[in-house]
């Protein structure tokens, strides 16, 4: 209950952060909108995020992402190129994985059973969904809403069962966000969209790459456009991490979720890795 309540806190901060437009606001502001005194709120958040309201801010700036693509970019190696299920390579050590053959994924759910519910996240109201294997859906439902969220994850698995059952899922999606435990991952996917999907999840946490650099990595330079169609059809947002895909520009290129959630979510890892190190 403690995680579920800091998650809470974490989101309505970030979105009243978001919301000032880049306008700073003060530790005291903060905690009063939180309900929080400005000590308690100062810990929740230097906690949960990794660095204080204050530096926090700074990483939800527009610019942020042309600063990332210069400090932090991510060259897909070949080391770290397709086939990284069950190596053990991956940089996120809490996630495990693996894919649906292509004809599992042309029957598209057909005798699957998924099961649902609904989280509070860092960035938002999350929609999660998995098999007996792990996490197939992780939806974002601040910019989209609940019924559009659904609409949108059960979509991809026509021929599914969805049962509402929170509980069977939760240790995973707690392992998600707060990065501790083990996160299992059940993909369903095309088998070029698996393959973007794994180098995505090469790219270190807190470091971004660009839509060209992943179209190099999977064989298929001039496949840029079919790979930013499978970048933002990845069903398990935040784990696979598509958020940390950039235009060479420097600029955020689109997400499924909204960019807020992609700033957001950019923004936590950038503190969290500054913290680290």
């Amino acid at each position: 209950m403690e995680k579920a309540y800091h998650f809470g806190v974490i989101k309505r901060a970030i979105e009243t952060i978001d919301a000032a437009g880049g306008r700073d606001m003060s530790l005291e502001q903060l905690a009063a909108d939180m309900q929080m005194s400005p000590a308690h709120f100062q810990r929740v958040f230097s906690r949960w995020v990794g660095t204080s309201p204050k530096r926090y801010q700074q990483y939800l700036t527009l610019g942020f992402a042309k600063t990332l693509l210069h400090d932090r970019f991510t060259t897909l190696q070949v080391a770290d190129k397709v086939g990284l299920s069950g190596s053990g390579r991956l940089h996120d050590l809490f996630i495990r994985w693996e894919a649906m053959s292509p004809g599992e994924f042309a029957r598209k759910g057909d005798g699957l059973i998924i099961k649902y519910g609904w989280f509070d996240s860092p960035f938002g109201e999350a929609l999660a969904m998995g098999t007996d294997k792990g996490l197939c859906g992780l939806a974002f439902a601040a910019e989209t809403g609940r019924e559009a969220a659904m609409q949108d994850m059960c979509t991809r698995w026509p021929f599914a069962k969805f049962n509402e059952d929170p509980v069977s899922i939760s240790s995973w999606v707690m392992a998600a966000f707060s990065q501790t435990g083990q996160a299992n991952l059940h993909l369903i996917g095309a088998p070029f969209q698996i393959k973007v999907w794994e180098a995505l999840l090469s790219i270190k946490s807190g470091h971004v790459t660009t839509y060209s650099e992943i179209a190099d990595t999977i064989g298929a330079p001039r496949a840029m456009r079919a790979v930013g169609t499978a970048v933002g059809r990845n069903p398990v947002s935040w784990l696979i991490p598509c958020h940390r895909a950039l235009r060479k520009s420097g600029g955020l290129g689109g997400y499924h979720w909204g960019l807020p959630v992609k700033r957001a979510m950019l923004a936590w890892e950038s503190a969290r890795a500054e913290s680290a190190s």
